[in-house]
């Protein structure tokens, strides 16, 4: 906490809402701060956060997605990756009249990896945004499914927030629920999370890419149920086999780091250039929010920031992730035992 305060008095990580960082289950560190947000793009003026508060999660929404959707092919509600995507939405059939089309998973869904031309790579603000297009479009699904082709499934992977909306479409489907209301009783419930927000589109439905939001605890009980392999006080919640396949590695981003499903993949060292990689998992949100998870060591990072659409709003968190979280773990040679 020290070290994090130094931080933001230098300026070095700005932006801060909250922070709750556990070990094995155990709140280890914990901190709000008020400051500037808004939800799903609607200010708020400056808000007191606290423990209490909920905070958009942005695109980790992504990564709660695919958990639903390990509950809901568990109970059979839901096609399996290998499974043709086209095929098992019945009401955009004559797109699959392009075999190139025809030939996409929900596998490639769940890494988007559909081949289908996609660009989220200018501001949110911008409706060229392939994602504000999408939110924008009378049909959300069909927009996603639709796009031109431009490279083989499963080839290229393209950040894609149609991705989430279409495996969002694929649950609501199977369990005959909106997406907020199957997450409240799959997966919210089971953990004792009573209270969150998950904003609709203009088309009424829950935003699978960006909707969701959550307290810091609450999201980190989640973290903590992915550590314990999708178990939570003895009961079974998320498969532990497909939490399993989530963290597999699919294709790289360019950056650096891999993609699951719906998750984001890399490794982190704590200490010098010849200690040990350790690798972790995470979910990423538009303006710093994160979920990250290092398995050996049995933490879960939980952090808000309001740093919204701005140009560095990757670089506090990962500072904070990197230069403090992990380097506390310098020589710590008992690592998951503690």
């Amino acid at each position: 906490m020290d070290r994090i305060d130094h931080g933001i008095r230098a300026g070095l990580i700005r932006g801060l809402h909250g922070l709750v960082l556990t070990r094995h289950g155990r709140i280890v560190a914990e901190r709000y701060d008020a400051g500037q947000d808004a939800a799903w793009g609607r200010p708020l003026g400056r808000v007191r956060h606290g423990p209490d508060t909920l905070h958009d999660l942005r695109s980790v929404t992504k990564s709660i997605v695919a958990l639903l959707y390990g509950i809901a092919l568990e109970r059979g509600l839901v096609p399996p990756p290998e499974a043709p995507l086209l095929a098992a939405l019945p009401r955009y059939a004559d797109l699959s009249a392009d075999p190139a089309r025809a030939a996409i998973t929900v596998g490639h869904a769940l890494t988007m990896t559909l081949g289908t031309d996609w660009n989220e790579s200018i501001p949110y603000t911008d409706p060229a945004n392939s994602e504000i297009a999408m939110e924008a479009a009378p049909d959300r699904i069909r927009y996603v499914l639709d796009r031109p082709m431009i490279a083989a499934p499963g080839q290229r992977w393209v950040y894609n927030g149609g991705t989430s909306a279409v495996l969002g479409a694929l649950i609501e489907a199977g369990s005959g629920e909106d997406l907020d209301t199957f997450a409240r009783q799959a997966l919210f419930a089971p953990l004792g999370i009573e209270g969150f927000e998950w904003h609709r589109g203009r088309d009424g439905r829950p935003s699978a890419a960006s909707g969701l939001r959550l307290t810091a605890r609450d999201l980190a009980r989640i973290g903590q149920l992915v550590l314990d392999g999708g178990r939570h006080a003895g009961r079974p919640i998320v498969p532990a086999a497909w939490l399993a396949a989530m963290v597999q590695p699919h294709l790289a981003t360019g950056d650096g780091l891999h993609y699951g499903y719906q998750w984001w993949l890399g490794e982190g060292r704590t200490g010098e250039a010849d200690t040990p990689v350790r690798p972790w998992s995470a979910g990423f949100g538009n303006g710093g929010q994160r979920l990250m998870l290092l398995a050996d060591a049995g933490l879960a990072l939980v952090l808000f920031f309001g740093n919204y659409d701005r140009p560095d709003r990757w670089a506090h968190p990962a500072r904070l992730w990197s230069e403090i979280v992990l380097a506390c773990l310098v020589g710590d040679d008992t690592v998951g035992r503690n």
